[in-house]
């Protein structure tokens, strides 16, 4: 390929990739997003057919004969198949071809990867599997630890590759690997306009750690994609729409036919002779429904509980409970205490009541008399001394 022919393909595919990076940061339905796909697919078409008329890619050739200045090109198909999947669709049909057109470029990517035995065996046995067709959950799981390890590798190697030739920014805070795949042809190409001397060997190993990304990314697009086409193809088609014509006059299928009011006001008889329902009426709680209009009171309330009783009856209850201690003050003082009392009562001569509480006193007093006995003055108090 001439050199001027290359430089107009690579500039070509830098302004598709640009284009493309930018539909990421926005939604697809926008009229914008899709501007900037269609100009991305009229890019990547062109440099697709430059490709192919200018012979870059040989049956014959190995991975050693293609130049590192070709590589890039290996990622036409997989930007293709991005930009496919991002189209609008306004119905299922729709969206079933570009699915399909996607997964045709996602096809051709991973056919040319293999043919120039891009991507080692590991990563291949690593993603020889579906996620979605392993039963066995333990086993899923460790699939697909094992396949997210793989593409955490790759990524960790770009970056350190990114950081010995000097470019800024990681490629896990892309916001999408298509961003990355554009950034990093940028740099590489200000770096090869900027340094003649650049190492080959490092911008190739670039390069092909950026197509085994994008093919550990094909591997869960085709994954995805298939399980949307099996939605899409299982999905009940709709239902046909009515005249607006017909939709306006005929209303014999109504469930709920129009009702006469009764009257213009709306305040006429409520049924006819023959028991036909002439207006709207609303049934109101009666005897039979007043546990049930009880139990709708209760639904709108506050979520706390409101007092049952005021507070004066919350005091007369108290009180004819006992919960609530009388006397006190000045009256209390001048009455006799229960010793006094007790004393007083055992000096009552000549009367059963004295001499019961006599013989209350004298025990009380021996009681005392006993504990007394047993427990010294000053016993509890011995200020930590043992």
């Amino acid at each position: 390929m001439a050199s001027e022919s290359n430089i107009s393909l690579r500039g070509l595919f830098i302004n598709a990739l640009q284009d493309a990076s930018r539909t990421f940061k926005m939604s697809t339905i926008e009229d914008e997003t899709q501007e900037l796909i269609v100009s991305s697919l009229a890019n990547l078409k062109k440099v697709a057919q430059g490709v192919e008329l200018a012979g870059v890619f040989s049956p014959n050739e190995t991975l050693e004969d293609l130049s590192t200045a070709h590589l890039p090109f290996l990622l036409v198909d997989y930007v293709l198949a991005e930009m496919e999947g991002r189209m609008r669709a306004v119905d299922g049909p729709e969206r079933m071809k570009s699915l399909t057109n996607s997964q045709r470029h996602l096809h051709a990517f991973l056919r040319r990867l293999r043919q120039y035995d891009v991507v080692p065996e590991e990563e291949k046995k690593a993603f020889s599997k579906k996620a979605s067709e392993v039963r066995d959950p333990t086993a899923r799981r460790e699939l697909k630890i094992k396949q997210y390890k793989t593409e955490k590798e790759i990524r960790s190697r770009l970056e350190a590759i990114g950081e010995r030739r000097g470019q800024t920014g990681d490629p896990n805070g892309f916001n999408d690997d298509l961003e990355l795949v554009a950034s990093m042809l940028l740099a590489t190409s200000a770096d090869e306009q900027q340094r003649d001397d650049e190492d080959d060997e490092t911008l190739r190993e670039t390069y092909l750690l950026a197509l085994r990304l994008m093919w550990v990314q094909a591997q869960t697009l085709l994954e995805s994609m298939d399980l949307e086409l099996e939605l899409l193809r299982n999905a009940p088609p709709p239902a046909p729409q009515r005249p607006e014509s017909e939709q306006d006059t005929d209303n014999t299928w109504r469930l709920d036919p129009s009702i006469p009011r009764g009257g213009p006001d709306g305040k006429g008889p409520l049924m006819d002779s023959s028991g036909r329902i002439l207006r709207p009426f609303t049934i109101l709680p009666g005897v039979a429904s007043s546990e049930r209009a009880r139990f709708q009171g209760e639904v709108f309330r506050p979520d706390h509980r409101l007092p049952s009783m005021s507070i004066d009856e919350y005091l007369e209850e108290e009180n004819r409970r006992g919960n609530i201690i009388t006397g006190g003050g000045p009256d209390s003082l001048n009455k006799p205490t229960t010793s006094e009392q007790l004393q007083l009562d055992s000096e009552m001569d000549g009367m059963l009541q004295g001499e019961l509480k006599e013989e209350e006193k004298r025990q009380k007093d021996e009681t005392w008399a006993q504990y007394t006995d047993l427990h010294p003055k000053g016993e509890g108090n011995t200020m930590n001394t043992g």
